[in-house]
């Protein structure tokens, strides 16, 4: 009976592994403020941020003004001036800040299901750069427009039954993580002693297949999320994005495959030792394999 009901928990303890990972994930990384934050400056200086930023302000700027044949060479024009701005000190400022505001939207979609999309509002970013311009004398920045333009990172509607995983795990916060510990300890101290090696084995690969699990789902909610958004800059934009708030479901995938592949060797390892036959007192126990001595 104590077999049976440790293996059942070892089952159990393969599906909660990757929920405990997304569920402390979405309220340690997406619940706190300061954490998201965080996660999103250093996207200041990615190249796909950066020039969905430029294309954006850009496009904004040549709605305004008709410079004929010239439209192009003035559109180029203000693209790179755009682009040189992001790599200043200024353009990081008002990122943070963009990104701090989006953090809002990020909890309205995510966590209380309501809102259509994740988006940052480039407004902040867009009068840093026009302010900018104008001081440099770059040519119509004076009629750069600020106003609510948006880069989406995650649409709702195309999010479907990870919408509700997601809000249902947030609540749980870290609650299933400290619950797969336990489960892990109970699968251990009910199996038989003579076979709590065998349990082990099966605790360490029940949470190597967990992190399997958890990798394959943050792939495929990856594809799913880009491939509602337009083909423009706002994908390559969005994927900066979303690989850099799931680093650390990513890197917990790998962490726990690695301890469970450690603790089904140290099973197996254990394993070995129990089946060896036992070398009676007083004799040294003959290799395998090694002949009979030759007598004389």
């Amino acid at each position: 009976m104590r077999s049976y009901l440790s293996t059942a928990l070892i089952v159990l303890l393969a599906v909660l592994t990757p929920l405990s990972a997304i569920a402390a994930w979405a309220d340690l990384e997406i619940g706190d403020t300061g954490r998201f934050v965080s996660t999103m400056a250093p996207l200041a200086s990615d190249p796909a941020v950066q020039g969905a930023v430029a294309d954006r302000v850009t496009d904004q700027v040549m709605t305004q003004i008709d410079v004929g044949p010239l439209q192009s060479g003035v559109r180029e024009l203000l693209h790179e001036a755009v682009l040189s701005f992001s790599t200043t000190e200024a353009f990081k400022n008002a990122w943070t800040t963009a990104a701090r505001a989006a953090h809002t939207t990020a909890q309205q979609v995510l966590a209380s299901g309501g809102g259509d999309a994740v988006s940052i509002d480039l407004a902040p970013v867009t009068q840093q750069v026009k302010r900018q311009l104008m001081a440099d004398r770059v040519p119509y920045a004076d009629r750069i427009p600020v106003r609510h333009s948006e880069i989406t990172v995650l649409k709702a509607n195309g999010l479907g039954v990870w919408r509700d995983v997601a809000r249902g795990l947030k609540a749980a916060g870290v609650r299933p993580a400290v619950a797969t510990v336990v489960l892990a300890a109970a699968a251990l101290l009910l199996s038989v002693r003579r076979r709590r090696h065998r349990a082990l084995t099966g605790v360490g690969l029940a949470f190597a297949a967990g992190a399997v699990v958890l990798g394959v789902v943050v792939a495929v909610a990856r594809t799913t999320s880009l491939g509602n958004l337009p083909d423009n800059g706002d994908r390559s934009a969005a994927a900066a994005i979303y690989d850099a708030l799931t680093a650390s479901l990513r890197t917990a995938a790998w962490w726990i495959l690695a301890t469970g592949l450690a603790l089904a060797a140290i099973g197996w390892l254990m394993g070995r030792r129990h089946r060896a036959p036992p070398v009676p007192p007083g004799r040294t126990p003959v290799p395998v394999g090694a002949g009979t001595p030759d007598r004389p």
